[in-house]
């Protein structure tokens, strides 16, 4: 047997052994990326309000390290699986730039001196990766009855 070209450069047989826990370790993360999201605008809301202007906000590390891994997991969850790794992993890439505008837009509120707004697309796009990771972690629950239906 041929070795896969990204045999050495990524440990599939390590991959593999994992495969099943991937998808629901990319849900639990998806999950504390919505709890993170929340203490993420809070931070920004209060930084705003002390701050004269778009310099007092700074990234939230936990978050921006929660979205870092989530598309590390995601791009190992596209060797393993190929076409459910990359539904995810555009899901995820998608979260994370609207993660990015949404800072800067933050910034450029709080540099005018009006009211932060929610991260609208943000909280879309991770509504979107919620439902995917949901569905590829949890399907095992909705299976007997899927295959009724197909």
């Amino acid at each position: 047997m041929q070795p896969l070209p990204l045999e050495f450069l990524v440990p599939v047989g390590a991959l593999e052994s994992v495969a099943g826990l991937l998808p629901l370790v990319i849900f639990v993360l998806v999950l504390v990326n919505f709890g993170l999201r929340v203490l993420a605008q809070r931070s920004y809301e209060s930084a705003a309000e002390e701050g004269d202007d778009d310099e007092a906000l700074s990234r939230y590390l936990p978050l921006e390290a929660v979205n870092v891994l989530l598309v590390l997991l995601s791009f190992a969850y596209l060797v393993v699986h190929p076409h459910a790794g990359m539904v995810l992993s555009v899901l995820v890439l998608g979260m994370v730039l609207s993660d990015f505008f949404e800072y800067e837009a933050r910034r450029v509120e709080a540099r005018n001196g009006m009211e932060l707004e929610r991260p609208n697309s943000s909280i879309v796009m991770s509504v979107l990766v919620f439902l995917y990771a949901a569905f590829e972690s949890v399907f095992f629950l909705i299976q007997p009855y899927w295959t009724q239906i197909i």
